[in-house]
């Protein structure tokens, strides 16, 4: 889309397409497609009531369009409502709304979007009542409401014309103010940037619905003043543009989405019908869509409909921004439309790399190849020769077939951040004692900084410990890591932590001015080195060896070393043994006492036997009957049942088991014992009558 103007023939929607990647400024934040979420908000905002409505009508319109633009299925039964609810409206011959031209806007809105099946009879009838509000009105609500419900009715298939176009156009641009905004009626005294957009909607309208062409220099006109209206834009420091109203009454402030949004539908609408071009800046409609891409999931279900109607049709990602040049990872680039789908042909350059405070790194333009299967624009980063670090990739986009630029305005440079990452040479890693601030060194040791080391060192309070190495990248650029730490580790466990420059090819300790800091204390200190950058693929952590440092004697009122910390998971670790003695064992009776005792146990067993034997017992009254024979077997299992119970309480159940089965077991006696005493008192008393 160059600055100086955009296709007529285009919406704006699809004017806004910058196939825009925006620029977004963190680096994690991706611009993408519409996804699942979106579709899952919108179902959650849009709630249909028992009656098929969500709401008022112009809700209900908002919610089936939202649904139409995300692709999310509704029941047919919820639909089917939704065309009565709106059928009602338009075959009432009134309404009790205060803008009958608003219900009647937003009712034809709904039987057009859900293909409602609508009489031809009603619609003549509504293009009747529409026609008489654009007569007696100065509202531009009103005159909105009435040439957008008469194109609406148009686009049901009806033949609409609107009668004397030209003073429709007139009375709506006469409420224009110079500064491209509205004014909603001839009394108002603020315009108004909403205003502006259904303004621009309503002019679009009356254009298609006029019998003859309108007026070109009123055209002209119109154009002007959308072209002063982007000069009305606001503007957030990360190139994001958006409008929001100047000085209104509160009760008319809609807020910086849906007035937005209003102005995008109100040039889309506009630019569709006029010819020319819309002499809109690039960089302005590139900040527009980067403001819609910008809401996230909406919170509400009007910023829903408004974010989903402006949004941007292309979008221009990248599915990684961090690139290795050890990996030699492709520059990969993604074109979609906003809800996923494919964008057309197009080709996508390269066209300028810079690096950091804009500095120009290439301007040579590389064109990235498509890969069908994955729809993905890519591009060798090696013959690009940038090195780690974070770079800003510009991208210019163009339409391979011509009858899309109709359709598609692209265009305009889209800035992208990455960040490069590689390995980093590490060499001339050598450390030592100096004497004095001439440098004359006692000891040098060099160091393989690709493992640990174990240098020994020794110095005194009058020395110093001197550090030098050499970081270089890939592609032999001096490196500067962003962080680099020396620590020194006293015996004690007290810790000493340096910072190094990262620009710093060498460091010194000078411990004469740290005494103090040393806490004066003398002895083996253990030194690591740890170096780290987002862009340095092998940041490390070694140790260096060790360091006898000879300190004075600490003063009298010299500072204490701090306490160490105490790890607050030693609590949790092993703890001593404790060690119990126990009391020994009281003197137990002999074994063969024990097992006399529990032979007396069984005599009073022996002496129930012996009684049954005694008194006779027999089966001579056993019932000889199947019925009463089988109660009485039962009967008699039952009472086994209850004494084997009794021997397994005495070696496993427990008392709460035992009675629990003890229960079921004397219901179950109850009943058979009656059963087989019943049957032996009968025949007892049979026997005695005989």
């Amino acid at each position: 889309m160059a600055a100086g103007g955009l296709p007529s023939s285009a919406t704006l929607l699809l004017i806004i397409i910058l196939v825009a990647a925006v620029a977004v400024a963190p680096l994690a934040s991706a611009v993408r497609p519409v996804s699942d979420a979106h579709r899952s908000t919108a179902a959650e905002l849009f709630a249909a009531s028992p009656d098929g409505s969500f709401g008022d009508l112009e809700t209900t319109y908002e919610a089936v369009r939202t649904f139409q633009i995300l692709g999310v299925e509704k029941d047919k039964g919820l639909i089917g409502k939704a065309c009565k609810f709106a059928a009602e409206k338009l075959a009432s011959s009134s309404s009790s709304s205060s803008s009958p031209a608003k219900d009647l806007f937003h009712a034809v809105r709904i039987s057009g979007v859900l293909k409602c099946s609508v009489d031809s009879g009603v619609y003549d009838d509504v293009a009747t009542r529409l026609k008489a509000v654009i007569k007696d009105t100065n509202s531009l609500l009103e005159l909105y409401y009435s040439v957008g419900g008469l194109l609406s009715v148009k686009e049901q298939g009806r033949n609409v014309v609107l009668p004397d176009a030209d003073s429709t156009f007139h009375a709506i641009k006469a409420l224009s103010q110079s500064d491209g905004r509205w004014r909603y009626d001839t009394n108002s005294a603020e315009s108004s940037t909403f205003a502006a957009g259904i303004a621009l909607e309503a002019l679009a309208a009356v254009v298609s619905l006029a019998d003859s062409e309108v007026d070109t220099s009123m055209i002209a006109v119109v154009k002007n003043d959308i072209v002063k209206l982007f000069d009305t834009i606001k503007s957030y420091d990360d190139g994001t543009f958006y409008f929001d109203e100047k000085h209104v009454d509160a009760t008319e402030y809609k807020g910086p989405i849906t007035t937005s949004a209003s102005v995008v539908r109100g040039v889309t609408s506009f630019g569709d019908v006029a010819s020319g071009k819309l002499n809109i800046p690039g960089e302005k409609v590139l900040g527009l869509a980067k403001f819609f891409l910008g809401i996230g999931l909406p919170g509400s279900a009007k910023d829903c409909f408004n974010q989903i109607e402006a949004f941007v049709p292309l979008i221009l990602s990248l599915p990684s921004k961090v690139f290795s040049l050890t990996s030699k990872d492709q520059l990969k680039v993604e074109v979609t439309t906003v809800f996923g789908s494919a964008a057309p042909p197009l080709r996508v350059n390269l066209v300028q790399v810079l690096g950091s405070g804009s500095k120009v790194i290439t301007t040579e333009t590389k064109e990235l190849q498509f890969d069908h299967d994955n729809n993905i624009h890519y591009l060798d980063i090696a013959p690009l020769k940038i090195d780690v670090g974070k770079y800003s990739l510009v991208f210019e986009i163009s339409l391979q077939e011509p009858e899309h630029e109709t359709v598609y305005a692209t265009g305009g440079r889209n800035t992208e951040t990455v960040f490069v990452t590689g390995l980093i040479k590490v060499d001339k890693a050598e450390t030592g004692i100096s004497d004095n601030d001439a440098g004359t060194v006692e000891s040098v040791q060099k160091i393989d900084l690709q493992k640990d080391a174990s240098i020994s060192l020794s110095a005194n309070h009058l020395q110093k410990l001197r550090l030098s190495f050499q970081l270089s990248t890939p592609l032999g650029n001096t490196f500067k890591p962003h962080q680099v730490f020396l620590k020194l580790k006293h015996e004690s466990k007290v810790e000493h932590l340096f910072v190094v420059p990262g620009s710093a090819r060498q460091f010194k300790i000078d411990f004469l001015g740290l005494v103090e800091k040393f806490y004066y204390l003398s002895g083996r200190y253990d030194l690591e080195l740890s170096v780290g950058d987002a862009a340095m693929e092998n940041s490390f952590l070694r140790a260096l060896g060790h360091l006898e440092l000879d300190l004075p004697e600490a003063p009298e009122k010299a500072p204490k070393p701090p306490a160490q910390a105490v790890d607050p998971f030693s609590k949790f670790g092993p703890k001593k043994e404790i060690s119990h003695i126990f009391r020994a064992p009281e003197k137990r009776p002999p074994k063969e006492l024990s097992f006399a005792f529990s032979g007396l146990t069984l005599i009073p067993f022996v002496g129930f036997l012996i009684g049954l034997m005694r008194l006779g017992v027999n089966l001579k009254n056993f019932p000889s009957l199947p019925a009463p024979s089988a109660f009485a077997s039962l009967f008699h299992a039952g009472i086994g049942a209850v004494l084997l119970l009794y021997v397994l309480f005495w070696i496993k159940l427990d008392l709460f088991t035992t009675l629990k089965y003890l229960s079921f077991l004397g219901v179950f006696l109850v009943f058979v014992g009656h059963r087989a005493l019943s049957y032996l008192s009968s025949t007892s008393s049979k026997q005695k009558t005989a």
